[in-house]
């Protein structure tokens, strides 16, 4: 990974930030501190070409498949997918309004997006059976699945990471947005997740853990899980800050559910 491609990213990762922050101004119910946790993951997988897609034919075949399972955050993959031509950008401006396919949560009628992304829980349940048929295909593409922290409470994640295991689905790539907050508050005051990393390898899977935020370790790390054949699943645990960027949400118990001014969204923009 060289220089120019890192400044490449680190600059997609701005722009996207910006656009977030736009659609967040027009449509003040999307979830803009949950958005903003997982931009980095969004850049490093489209733009650093880790994933195999065709804007053209958004159901090719050998595409691999992505599924944002934390729905609240798959906003700030809307202007990823507008500038890589799925749809036009102008269609950015109808967020969450009357008539509009793009909602607060984004749905499979919207290209690019490859199943309903909620109820929360249900991704990796979909991605598993996703990466099981493409395995007995004999098929080279790629499963990855988003999904958030708090989601893990979720009892269903935790029958597919068995499932995957068992199934040996080293074509499976699951992100967990480690933000360390839920929707009312830190996940340790819920339920204390760690050591995450501890529980995925006791499930037989192969996990990491890098800072979120860091284009180019989330670049290595997934590019190293791509070429792993090892037979087990991988899950990159991506340590984020919820509401990065912005003072008074990041890293604020509550700020799921906050929303920010439209004056507030330009002094940000504008910097």
């Amino acid at each position: 990974m060289n220089e120019k491609l890192i400044q490449f990213l680190k600059n997609k990762v701005k722009w996207i930030r910006e656009e977030t922050l736009k659609i967040h101004k027009i449509a003040p119910d999307t979830r803009i501190a949950s958005c903003l946790s997982d931009i980095e993951i969004f850049a490093v997988l489209y733009y650093g070409k880790l994933l195999k897609f065709n804007p053209k034919n958004p159901k090719w075949d050998n595409r691999d498949r992505f599924i944002v399972s934390k729905g609240h955050g798959g906003v700030s993959l809307y202007p990823v997918l507008a500038d890589l031509g799925y749809f036009g950008k102008n269609e950015l401006n109808n967020v969450c309004r009357n008539g509009s396919r793009f909602g607060s949560i984004p749905d499979s009628m919207v290209e690019g997006f490859e199943t309903i992304n909620g109820s929360l829980g249900q991704g990796l349940g979909v991605g598993c059976g996703m990466a099981l048929g493409l395995k007995r295909k004999k098929s080279k593409s790629y499963v990855f699945v988003l999904v958030g922290d708090g989601e893990l409470y979720e009892g269903s994640n935790w029958e597919a990471i068995m499932f995957a295991a068992h199934h040996q689905l080293d074509n499976l790539i699951l992100i967990v947005d480690n933000n360390k907050i839920a929707m009312l508050d830190y996940c340790k005051n819920i339920i204390n997740l760690k050591p995450l990393e501890n529980k995925f390898k006791a499930f037989n899977w192969k996990a990491k853990v890098v800072n979120g935020h860091h284009v180019e370790k989330v670049y290595h790390a997934l590019n190293e899980f791509k070429k792993d054949k090892g037979g087990r699943p991988k899950v990159l645990i991506a340590d984020t800050k919820k509401g990065k960027g912005v003072p008074g949400l990041e890293n604020n118990s509550l700020c799921h559910v906050m929303s920010l001014k439209p004056e507030e969204v330009d002094r940000l923009v504008a910097k």
